[in-house]
């Protein structure tokens, strides 16, 4: 009979084992392609020596095809519970070098259990993708575990911030879990991401694709819009990961982060007095607004190369976090269209679930006109946009640089879609419609039409009419948007809302 000492030396010896993941050689095929393994992704991610592994030794039962005499370590998945700069996180990370990371139904239940836990200790969990897919040779147990994990992220949504890391292949239905989370995280030339891969496409369409082109970090951060995040490598997507969570609540119980700020609450900016063009037609960069206001200058952007006509940031204010919702007059005008729709309406309302007040700098001259957009369904998308603005019941800061034409201004956050505080430059423009195609209407057959025209801009082209109409709160000099906004922020930071009780509401998806 084995001795206590023996017992713990075969322990030691299993864990090694296990540790090991597909041995040597496979770990050093990763490192060739650029990656890490799975635990060594792990131990970047999580504060040193915190990271506890569980579930090590689960081992998969399927029986079909000689798989009993097949040892698969973890059952190709690493999974456990750290902290990341002092929070805790659970998280979970595919094996590759582990019959490719391949997903059967314990691979699945260590997954699920991650997300449970994580629901009920209200923390992040970040699920790291490196995986062939299905393991074919489970069958109907592998995609049974799919639908557990899409279950438990629907649970999960809006309830903790849960963030997908692909740093590998992921395909098939492998994709929805990602889909299904609030961050996607993808590493250039090495993640790739699709429902049906380059040689399925071909053999269908007879099209010629690569599994970059068709799915690499690139398409999805700029293209379809699938992934908020495209990382130069595994080190920079893991401190971008760091970075995001610094400034989101463990879960939607929880305030959104306050840090210490060494900015000044009450600094002014002269050189936003000049910032916007005399000629309302010539573009500027809405960015520069933006890190001239926040704290430090330091924005976060979420979806940067997608959508550019929209920006969509993290940033603070006297440290309070802030989502921050903005047209970009450099790209399309700042028109909003279906992808600005769609980017936008997500980001309110993941800062609605986790109680990030939201701050809308508008400068929009209209929705993009076109058969493109029409056909495409502008009208749905965006509703989209509107309906998020009109649900969020967080603080809500307007302000209105320059133009804010017709419906565009009001999916921008207007008085009536539950903004708390609107603010408007001197050079904003609340109208209708722009004066050109207002004078085209109502001036059509009169022979003084630039003369009317010229009343219209004086009489509409300002913030004043709606100043006194009370559909702004203040005419503010540029300067004063930094401690302006600071002000508003601590006036609501008590806000409640109630809304009617439902079960949901029917959003135009």
């Amino acid at each position: 009979m084995a001795t206590v000492q023996e017992k713990i030396d075969q322990l030691h010896e299993k864990l090694a084992k296990i540790e090991l993941g597909g041995g040597q050689k496979r770990i050093d095929s990763q490192h060739k392609k650029g990656k890490m393994t799975a635990r060594e992704r792990l131990a970047k991610l999580f504060d040193e020596g915190s990271f506890t592994e569980m579930g090590q030794f689960i081992h998969h039962r399927c029986m079909n095809f000689n798989m009993q005499e097949k040892e698969i370590p973890g059952d190709g998945v690493v999974t456990g519970y750290g902290t990341v700069r002092g929070r805790l996180v659970f998280a979970y990370a595919e094996d590759f070098t582990v019959e490719g990371g391949s997903l059967g139904e314990m691979h699945a239940h260590k997954i699920a259990q991650m997300q449970e836990m994580a629901l009920k200790m209200g923390a992040p969990v970040i699920g790291i993708n490196d995986s062939g897919g299905a393991r074919i040779q489970e069958g109907v147990d592998a995609l049974s575990g799919f639908g557990r994990i899409f279950m438990n992220n629907t649970a999960a949504s809006g309830v903790i911030p849960q963030i997908a890391v692909i740093m590998g292949p992921c395909a098939g239905g492998a994709v929805y879990s990602p889909a299904l989370m609030d961050f996607v995280f993808m590493v250039k030339n090495t993640s790739d991401m699709f429902l049906t891969g380059p040689a399925v496409i071909k053999s269908v369409t007879a099209e010629e694709v690569t599994a970059e082109e068709l799915g690499g970090a690139m398409t999805h951060s700029s293209i379809s819009g699938v992934a908020h995040f495209a990382c130069e490598n595994e080190d920079d997507c893991i401190e971008k990961i760091k970075a995001l969570l610094d400034f989101l609540p463990s879960n939607n119980m929880e305030e959104a982060p306050v840090v210490e700020s060494d900015d000044d609450p009450n600094r002014e900016d002269e050189s936003l007095n000049s910032i916007i063009p005399d000629n309302s037609s010539m573009p500027y960069d809405m960015l520069d607004v933006i890190k001239s206001c926040v704290d430090d200058g330091n924005v976060f952007q979420v979806l940067e190369n997608y959508a550019l006509n929209i920006i969509t940031c993290f940033a603070r204010f006297d440290g309070q976090t802030v989502g921050i919702i903005a047209n970009q007059p450099k790209f399309l005008a700042g028109c909003l269209d279906i992808n600005a729709s769609d980017k936008a309406a997500r980001f309110i309302r993941f800062c609605d679930s986790f109680n990030i007040p939201v701050v809308t700098f508008v400068d929009v001259p209209g929705f993009l006109p076109g058969t493109t957009q029409e056909y495409g369904g502008i009208i749905r998308h965006g509703a989209k946009m509107l309906y998020a603005y009109c649900e969020a019941t967080v603080p809500k800061i307007t302000v209105v640089t320059r133009k804010a034409y017709g419906g565009a201004y009001i999916a921008m956050c207007c008085r009536q879609l539950g903004a708390d505080m609107v603010m408007a430059w001197p050079s904003a423009e609340i109208a209708v419609m722009g004066p050109d195609g207002a004078a085209n209407i109502i001036f059509k057959h009169d022979p003084e039409k630039e003369k009317k025209k010229q009343e219209y801009i004086n009489e509409f082209s300002t913030p004043y009419k709606a100043a006194e109409h009370g559909q702004i709160d203040c005419v503010i000099e540029p300067k004063e948007t930094r401690p302006r906004i600071i002000s508003a922020l601590a006036m609501l930071y008590s806000k409640r809302e109630e809304r009617p009780s439902k079960k949901h509401g029917n959003m135009p998806l």
